[in-house]
């Protein structure tokens, strides 16, 4: 285990990006497991959902929605804080950039912190990251629900619970059942767990599951467009989180130390999931953070670069 490359700076081969029409009004924008962007277009105006880490890359998305429409992006929605998602925002010149009250709370706290951290872990994802201007800041905040017309279409911005983050914020269009859930879920890919809350996953995974969407676009990996995958990426996201969770409480239980979990976990989960992109990324990261939670941190501690590669040497070394 000692021969892996910091985070994903070994990950520089490009992937193939798609953008899926899902509805009259809905799209998706994905690229095998790398951050995903969602694209709703109403009578008037069209809203982004998470935005590329830096405007160069989200030049890529602008281009595809003004080959279906000419109408204004007025809203860009933070699904949560987390740089990779929110840094490429200036590029859409949005009129608002939506988010929950905690998502704008974490970017206030750990936002700068989370910046410099993420950076250096996925260094391809930030391509031309000096066109990014500085922290993206939300202009509307809302407490756990926003409903806005797009002319006659309905848009609800819901905050379901806690899970990848505490300020988790999903899109939904009720009138065709699509759901854009950011990393709460994901397809084919490792969540993420390094700022999670563990604990209430699950129960916002059922929030999730209770709306019955009938098509999703995850935080990463391909749209799902029946409502058989969309049960695959929840029983699959609900499955990872629940396995490392339950092998890490196990290991801190019979007072294991985090290095000696972290390997329990990777041999069991591995086999199953090793294959999901970002896999031996996120691992340590997602370890690190359920053996907090076993033991004595309720909420995610801050990462910062420096803690990010004392971790790396912790368990990889």
């Amino acid at each position: 285990m000692s021969e892996k490359t910091f985070a994903s700076q070994a990950d520089l081969a490009e992937k193939k990006v798609s953008f899926d029409k899902l509805s009259e009004h809905a799209y998706a924008y994905t690229a095998e497991g790398d951050p995903n962007t969602g694209i709703v277009v109403g009578d008037d105006a069209v809203m982004v959902i998470d935005t590329q880490a830096t405007p160069v890359m989200a030049q890529d998305v602008i281009r595809r929605i003004r080959e279906i429409t000419d109408k204004p992006v007025k809203y860009v929605v933070l699904s949560h804080y987390h740089a990779v998602r929110v840094l490429g925002a200036s590029a859409y010149r949005p009129e608002h950039i939506i988010a929950s009250r905690d998502t704008y709370d974490l970017i206030a706290e750990r936002g700068e912190a989370d910046m410099k951290s993420e950076i250096e872990r996925f260094p391809r994802l930030f391509r031309a990251v000096e066109s990014v201007p500085g922290l993206t800041w939300p202009t509307l905040v809302f407490e756990r629900r926003l409903t806005l017309w797009l002319g006659s279409l309905e848009v609800d911005i819901l905050q379901l619970g806690r899970g990848h983050t505490k300020g988790d914020t999903v899109v939904w269009l009720p009138q065709e059942k699509i759901l854009f859930s950011g990393d709460l879920v994901e397809y084919g890919a490792t969540p993420y767990t390094g700022d999670a809350y563990l604990t209430d996953w699950p129960a916002t995974l059922d929030a999730v599951a209770a709306l019955k969407p009938a098509k999703l676009v995850p935080g990463r990996g391909a749209s799902l467009q029946t409502q058989a995958e969309v049960r695959k990426g929840l029983e699959g996201t609900r499955a990872f989180v629940t396995e490392m969770f339950e092998a890490v409480k196990r290991a801190a239980s019979v007072g294991k130390d985090l290095r000696t979990a972290y390997r329990d976990a990777y041999a069991l989960l591995k086999p199953k999931y090793g294959e999901w992109v970002i896999f031996d990324h996120c691992l340590p990261f997602d370890v690190s953070r359920a053996y907090d939670e076993a033991t004595r941190y309720r909420d995610p501690r801050v990462w910062t670069a420096q803690r990010d590669k004392e971790l790396w040497e912790a368990l990889e070394g």
